[in-house]
């Protein structure tokens, strides 16, 4: 086996990194404890930041990538798959190699459409056929469906019950006692339904099949990492630019602030779309014209990905900027700022000791929620064809792949529900638990 470390797996791993050594320089300080602890107080900020953090564990283990070993007949240099596994491909190898034919509904035990099934002895009929692995363990479909589907999506959520029971004594100390009972039961009904999901999984296809027989659920659980990368990646591109310029501007004034004026209003004027697809297909090109850049498919789409993070970036931070600019504005007005500079203190620390830390709950909702619109700007430039590259499993080639079946008859259509399921309790739990962060660190808001 052989480790593979592709450019947003990187950014990944920093950005984890970063979390960490900020989680440890907050526990040194009580003076940033104070706002955590009131967000751990919040009920629907705890709960949805307990729904993130299932969705932040499936994309780390997905930039886990690494490349098997062949068997060869040489015997002093090992080749290696071109294909790029993960270890979240590892632990779901059932769902990724349990393909069907074609389509099939979720849950089912049978094809979506009639075939041409032979007998033998030159007669055929039209019928459903079985499926290869969905329910292939029933010898009476129709009446044991029922009964085997409901045994085990109640022994899967039991099993899940009782991990969380046993977790339940790890995470309590870091609970707010406000919202402790309701972080709990939130856990709970969770693990009952991913207990329920897993379990099902292992017989059927929960979410169906698409065209080529892929597990749908699969394909939803890969899409994560995309959305996450997207969301994560593009904002740490995006925040230097927006906090440096942002409070440069106000502060400073003048010429200083004209000019990033002058910046981001000609930004700001040019349509996101087209500059994003014309950048895109720009990059593209370069990518098409130096293919010996790249070992493997995955890694050309991996820095496909990484430039559309780019491009998302260098566009999208002129909003965050013009907020900062506006409350700098307001900031340097007051009195604990002009008696800073009254005793000759110099403006590096005024920016960073008086006027960061006030500024830090807008960045803060701004971050999150400009998140959220990351993850469905991706859906909506992939879907139009300048998102990522084809062979990158996202929500965007989801729902296009989902176009043409919503239009077929009978209509398929569990391949966009999944898509959006997926999309919309990622986004929404983004959305809440900024609620709960903005009024944790809004000092206006907290005076105790």
């Amino acid at each position: 086996m052989k480790i593979v470390i592709l450019w947003t797996d990187a950014m990944v791993f920093l950005l984890l990194a970063v979390a960490l050594f900020g989680a440890w320089r907050i526990r040194q300080r009580p003076h940033l404890i104070l706002p955590w602890q009131r967000v751990a107080q919040n009920r629907l900020g705890m709960i949805s930041l307990l729904i993130l953090s299932s969705f932040f564990v499936i994309g780390v283990l997905d930039s886990l990538h690494y490349r098997i070993g062949l068997s060869t007949q040489n015997k002093t240099q090992t080749v290696y798959s071109p294909e790029v596994l993960s270890a979240f491909d590892a632990l779901s190898s059932g769902l990724r190699s349990r393909t069907e034919k074609t389509y099939s509904a979720p849950l089912a035990t049978h094809l979506y459409a009639k075939e041409s099934i032979d007998l033998g002895d030159g007669k055929t009929f039209r019928d459903y056929p079985r499926l290869v692995y969905g329910g292939a363990h029933l010898l009476n479909p129709k009446g044991d469906w029922l009964a085997d589907v409901s045994q085990k999506a109640g022994q899967g959520a039991l099993a899940g019950a009782l991990v969380v029971m046993v977790l339940v004594g790890l995470i309590a100390g870091f609970i707010g006692k406000k919202s402790r009972w309701a972080v709990i039961i939130a856990a709970l009904i969770l693990a009952m339904v991913i207990g329920a999901v897993v379990n099902l999984s292992h017989s059927y296809h929960v979410f169906g099949t698409d065209k080529v027989g892929q597990d749908v659920l699969y394909l939803a659980l890969k899409s994560i990492r995309t959305g996450l990368v997207i969301g994560t990646v593009t904002t740490l591109v995006m925040l230097p630019f927006a906090l440096f310029f942002g409070i440069a501007a106000g502060y400073f004034r003048g010429w200083v602030d004209d000019i990033i004026q002058y910046v981001y209003t000609v930004l700001s004027s040019i349509p996101s779309v087209l500059l994003i697809a014309a950048s895109v297909l720009m990059m593209q090109v370069v990518i098409e014209t130096h293919a010996a850049w790249f070992a493997t498919a995955a890694e050309r789409a991996d820095v496909r990905l990484l430039s559309l993070c780019v491009i998302l970036g260098v566009t999208s931070w002129t909003g965050l900027c013009r907020l900062l600019r506006g409350e700098t504005l307001k900031l340097r007005e007051m009195e604990y700022i002009q008696a800073a500079q009254s005793f000759g203190v110099s403006s590096f620390k005024i920016l960073t000791r008086h006027l960061l830390p006030n500024l830090m709950h807008i960045v803060l909702i701004s971050v999150v929620m400009e998140f959220s619109a990351l993850v469905l700007a991706e859906a909506v430039l992939s879907y139009v064809g300048v998102g990522v590259d084809p062979s990158t499993i996202s929500f965007g080639t989801l729902i296009n792949a989902a176009r043409m079946e919503m239009g077929r008859e009978p209509m398929v259509w569990w391949t966009l529900a999944a898509a959006f399921s997926f999309m919309l309790l990622l986004v929404l739990s983004a959305n809440l638990f900024a609620d709960a962060v903005r009024d944790a660190f809004d000092p206006r808001m907290n005076r105790s």
